[in-house]
């Protein structure tokens, strides 16, 4: 965990390029939470991908819902959703409005699974729709931390099988290796 404040990540950063290259390029930045407790950032060491309707395995293949409008918005907000009833999961809408993508944090420095980082961060759905940024009290900064892609593993995404063997296969889930 690093102490030294980094630059804040905006909107513009997130609309210029494709789900797959944000979520690589999203190891090695700080998950930055402000709370009553204080500030924590937990550096990213694992992520994936969704991109577009044609992504079976990103909730919008159905198009346009309630549940799913967020990922149209434009990037650089919050999509939080219920998982399995159970667990939070926090993703950043990265695509330009309307096109809908993001990339589920899954995990962090210290950290492992994507429902352990919103347990442990206080993250839940009242941040939905939240653009990031210190206002929401979730933010993502860089802090100068040069990722070699040699360190960046790409695996198939997990728990997506429903996709189809074409979209669960996709290699969209990075992690940071040692």
């Amino acid at each position: 965990m690093s102490e030294t404040p980094g630059k804040i990540l905006t909107r513009d950063e997130w609309a210029a390029r494709g789900a797959v290259k944000h979520a690589r390029g999203l190891l090695g930045k700080y998950l930055v939470r402000a709370g009553e407790g204080g500030t924590t950032a937990h550096m990213i060491t694992e992520v994936e991908a969704y991109d577009g309707e044609h992504d079976l395995a990103c909730h919008a293949r159905a198009g346009r819902t309630a549940r799913t409008e967020v990922l149209y918005a434009p990037s650089g907000v919050w999509y939080v959703y219920l998982c399995y009833g159970i667990h939070e999961m926090l993703n950043l809408v990265v695509g330009p409005e309307d096109w809908p993508s993001a990339v589920l944090i899954r995990g962090v420095e210290g950290i492992p699974g994507p429902g352990r980082v919103t347990k442990r961060l206080g993250i839940d759905r009242k941040l939905n729709r939240s653009l990031a940024g210190e206002a929401s009290g979730l933010w993502i900064e860089d802090r100068g931390v040069k990722v070699p892609r040699s360190k960046i593993m790409a695996t198939p995404r997990i728990g997506v099988d429903y996709a189809g063997p074409i979209w669960a296969a996709k290699p969209w889930r990075f992690v940071l290796g040692k």
